[in-house]
């Protein structure tokens, strides 16, 4: 396998991660293209004939959830004071046992609650996540999407009825890592990602309103060893340099089985997450982060056939900004 980590023709400058966004925005920008209203964004690319042509790509009629288990041994470990869930019972088969639960004729239940940043474990960003110098998605000004209140503009529960469409798996880490996994650090180039596309085949082209789901193998690698820094720490992930990619592919969501979808270490000697800031509030770019993806690329390399209907409506919170997910896979 190549270990070629040569980043696409777009040159970065380390020293100057402002001009280098500023740039990007300047060429990738989406305000105004679906009207001054829009709270949608990319997925305003996906059509009802997309939709349909995603439901007959199932064949085998199996299902891969891609959700990691919502419970305390997740990945968090406190940095912005995101926590792992945490369950507790309300009522138990103890009570019922006791019958102190007050039901008549022997009747007895359980319940529960949960307790969780809605970014703690396998999510959506929504587009009212991240802003660009006080601008929210679409020329928006933060302060007037996003209060005390929530997001009273593009709540993620605008987008409950639209994560429906083709996905499309590109294993980059069986590409072009070791045993599958790609190093911390490691900056999936646009010519990665075409290569990939190249070497699985037909079924792993990429256009409108697709989902793009990029395994990395990185999250292979904190399960078996440990979550140690996977929340916030060092990562494979996109380059910045994907930026022009995303936008002229006219997906609908990029979605990375990493905490945070782009490299890390940022490629700027002094950023943070540069390429969420053109992607989300430029773009309208929906992010998917801490995808399990594993039995899916396993089945797709089996049969070489790497496209399916993917359905990950987010929990409709109103007003969130992100929102947990269980994405179905359907082959």
């Amino acid at each position: 396998m190549s270990t070629d980590t040569t980043t696409s023709p777009i040159t970065l400058d380390r020293t100057d991660p402002e001009g280098a966004i500023a740039a990007a925005v300047a060429r990738c920008s989406n305000w105004g293209r679906w009207g001054d209203d829009d709270v949608h964004g990319t997925l305003n690319n996906i059509t009802a004939a997309d939709r349909a042509y995603a439901a007959t790509l199932v064949r085998s009629g199996r299902p891969f959830s891609l959700a990691l288990p919502f419970d305390n041994d997740g990945p968090q470990k406190g940095w912005r004071r995101r926590s792992n869930p945490v369950h507790t019972m309300l009522d138990t088969g103890t009570d019922a046992e006791a019958g102190v639960q007050g039901f008549p004729h022997g009747l007895g239940g359980a319940d529960d609650v949960i307790s969780m940043p809605l970014q703690c474990s396998t999510q959506w960003d929504g587009l009212g996540h991240i802003f660009d110098h006080g601008r929210a998605w679409n020329g928006r000004r933060a302060g007037q999407v996003v209060t005390s209140d929530g997001d009273r503009v593009t709540g993620i529960e605008t987008a409950a009825d639209r994560m429906v469409g083709r996905g499309v798996l590109l294993d980059v880490g069986r590409t072009f890592g070791t045993d599958g996994e790609l190093p911390d650090g490691f900056a999936i180039t646009t010519a990665h990602l075409e290569q990939t596309i190249e070497a699985q085949g037909s079924t792993a082209a990429v256009g409108r309103g697709d989902f793009v789901l990029v395994r990395t193998g990185q999250l292979t690698r904190a399960l078996r060893d440990g979550w140690g820094d996977y929340a916030g720490g060092a990562a494979p992930g996109l380059s910045f340099t994907t930026a022009d990619w995303l936008r002229q592919t006219d997906i609908a969501g990029i979605v990375t089985d990493t905490w945070g979808f782009e490299v890390r270490p940022n490629e700027f000697d002094v950023a943070f997450q540069p390429l969420h800031q053109v992607a989300i509030p430029n773009m309208g770019l929906f992010i998917g982060e801490m995808w399990h993806l594993d039995d899916l690329a396993t089945a797709c390399t089996a049969d070489g056939r790497y496209e399916f209907l993917l359905t990950a409506a987010p929990l409709p919170v109103t007003g969130a900004v992100g929102a947990p997910v269980n994405p179905i896979a359907l082959r």
